[in-house]
């Protein structure tokens, strides 16, 4: 009577983990200004009642010569301006307020860089981040609605705040679409159950 038991204990604890793929695409448009500055884009989870869930992507000026996240973010020849120009040693991270949605949800109780969410600002393109669950940042994500927030801020810019509402975990595939009107372009949000 042992074995039929131990069998049908080992079959429940074997059946698959309810697993996800969260995948963004986030578009930053080519633009036609006198002085072009990288910007600032942070990403990130929001909850029903506007409370950030998970940070996923903060994209900021680094500090020039090897600071906190590697080499500079520019390209070498570049004189220092803009966002990344700073003598102070403090990195881009005093711009980071220009993220005011992100800033005052969750920004200011942060200490940049955080491991695996900040990195360097990007160029114009589309630039694609993949998240699993069962890890970080999904790995404590409760079922429930959400919105898939992204910010724009750039320097001699304007800001732009685009968002797209989801359930988690979804219950099957999904793709979801908006779009800037200035600072962003196409935003996707893919959820593959």
């Amino acid at each position: 009577m042992r074995t039929p038991l131990s069998i049908a204990v080992c079959g429940l604890s074997a059946a698959p983990a309810m697993a996800a793929d969260l995948d963004v695409s986030v578009q930053i448009p080519q633009l036609d200004v006198a002085e072009y500055h990288r910007p600032y884009v942070a990403v990130w989870l929001e909850r029903e009642d506007r409370s950030v869930a998970s940070n996923l992507a903060v994209w900021y000026q680094l500090k020039r010569g090897g600071g906190p996240g590697g080499p500079a973010a520019a390209p070498a020849g570049d004189a220092p301006k803009g966002p990344g120009a700073q003598a102070g040693g403090e990195g881009g991270t005093k711009w980071l307020p220009d993220l005011r949605q992100w800033w005052r949800r969750t920004g200011r109780e942060l200490s940049v860089p955080i491991d695996g969410v900040t990195g360097a600002t990007r160029p114009v393109g589309e630039h694609k981040l993949s998240f699993s669950t069962g890890k970080a940042p999904l790995a404590e994500l409760a079922p429930g609605k959400y919105k898939l927030v992204v910010e724009a801020a750039r320097e001699d810019g304007g800001r732009e705040l685009v968002d797209i509402p989801f359930e988690w975990p979804a219950a099957g595939k999904q793709e979801l679409k908006a779009a800037g009107k200035s600072e962003l372009g196409a935003i996707t949000l893919a959820i593959k159950p």
